[in-house]
């Protein structure tokens, strides 16, 4: 799966995207997220705060309940503005 990082979640996990194997019982985009999380200090500060985090699943978002089954692509970023 490729894992995609935008604005300061790129700056936090100090990685554009990178490919990942996560285990097969991870679920939702929250699973992954408690997942990366456990893979090092940079992924804790960049999800520590889960409410100010937006994903999107192969290109669609998604809220933190949506499954991750089968997605070849999951993209991490902050609330965008617009004005």
């Amino acid at each position: 799966m490729k894992v995609l990082y935008f604005a300061w979640v790129r700056q936090k996990t100090g990685r554009a995207h990178e490919e990942v194997e996560p285990p097969a019982e991870l679920e939702t985009v929250a699973d992954l997220i408690d997942w990366l999380k456990g893979r090092g200090e940079e992924y804790s500060y960049a999800f520590e705060d889960t409410r100010a985090i937006r994903a999107a699943v192969d290109r669609t978002h998604a809220p933190l309940d949506a499954s991750i089954r089968g997605a070849r692509e999951v993209a991490f970023f902050p609330p965008v503005t617009g004005g």
